[in-house]
C-alpha cells in the first residue's frame, strides 16, 4: 500500500521553527503524487546578530537536528529534504558529506541538503566556474559557502551577506533589496548568481532574473527541492521558477 497522497513520494522536510518560507516554496513546487511533510527544528528566534551570535545559533539548529529527525520518521517518509543551508556549508564538502552519512546512518534514508544541490543544479548548468551570492547572513557564514564552493572548483567573485537583525527577519527581507542586490553581483567576470539562506524568499525573483540578467540564478530552495525530485527520479517540469526547473 502506498500513501494516497503520496503515491510517488513522502518527503520529511526539516526546517527551523522559525522559518517561515521553506514550506510554502516546497508546496509551491511540489509535483501531484509527492507530499511535503513538515518538521520544526526547535530554535529560538536570535535577535541582534553578529558573526559570533549567527554562527552560535547555527550550532544551535545544527544541534537540534536529530531530534527533528527522529520525530520525521514516525511518519514513514521515504526521503528527507533539509529546510536550512547554514549548516550544510559548515566543513566544507568533507564537513556535508560528514552530515549526510550521519544522516543516512541513523535513519536509513537519503536526505537532499542546500550546499550539495547549489552544487549539483551549477554543474546541470554547465560551463560554471565563476560566481557570486547573497545571503540573509553575516561574513563568517558568507565565507563558509565561499569555503564549501570552492572544494568543487568555482570561484566565487563577490558575495553579499545581507546581515538580516533576527531569524524572522530573514523572512521580511524585501524584493526591492534583493533586486538591487543582484544586480551589483552581476558582472561580466560572474558567470551565475546564486541565493542562499532558506528563510530568504528569492524562487520567483531567481526566475525572473534570468531574463534580465542573461545568466542562471540559482535560488536555494528551489535548488534543494529540485535536487530531492531529480535524486528520486521525478523529472516533473515546473513554470515560473528558473531553467533548473524547465531544462533539467
Amino acid at each position: 500500500m502506498t500513501d494516497v497522497l503520496g503515491w510517488r513520494k513522502v518527503f520529511a522536510v526539516l526546517g527551523p521553527s522559525t522559518n517561515t518560507i521553506v514550506q510554502p516554496d516546497m508546496e509551491a513546487l511540489r509535483p501531484a503524487g509527492v507530499t511535503n511533510a513538515y518538521r520544526d527544528i526547535y530554535v529560538e528566534n536570535v535577535q541582534a546578530l553578529s558573526d559570533e551570535s549567527f554562527m552560535a545559533g547555527t550550532q544551535k539548529i545544527s544541534d537540534g537536528v536529530a531530534d527533528a529527525l527522529r520525530t520525521a520518521m514516525t511518519c514513514s517518509p521515504d526521503y528527507l529534504v533539509l529546510g536550512i543551508s547554514a549548516i550544510s556549508f559548515v566543513g566544507g564538502k568533507a564537513g556535508c558529506q560528514r552530515f549526510v552519512d550521519d544522516v543516512q546512518a541513523m535513519t536509513g534514508l537519503g536526505i537532499s541538503v542546500g550546499s550539495q544541490a547549489l552544487v549539483a543544479a551549477l554543474e546541470a548548468y554547465g560551463g560554471i566556474r565563476k560566481v557570486a551570492f547573497v545571503s540573509p547572513y553575516y561574513p563568517a557564514a558568507n565565507a563558509n559557502v565561499s569555503g564549501f564552493l570552492a572544494d568543487y572548483g568555482f570561484e566565487t567573485v563577490r558575495d553579499i551577506p545581507l546581515r538580516r537583525s533576527s531569524w524572522t527577519d530573514i523572512a521580511q527581507t524585501p524584493e526591492d533589496l534583493l533586486r538591487r542586490t543582484l544586480r551589483e553581483l552581476d558582472g561580466d567576470d560572474v558567470d551565475a548568481i546564486c541565493q542562499v539562506g532558506t528563510n530568504m524568499s528569492m524562487m520567483r525573483l531567481a526566475g525572473e532574473a534570468e531574463q534580465w540578467l542573461g545568466k542562471p540564478v540559482i535560488a536555494i530552495n528551489a535548488a534543494t527541492y529540485w535536487h530531492a525530485l531529480r535524486t528520486n527520479g521525478i523529472t516533473d517540469r515546473i513554470e515560473g521558477y528558473g531553467r533548473l526547473f524547465t531544462e533539467y
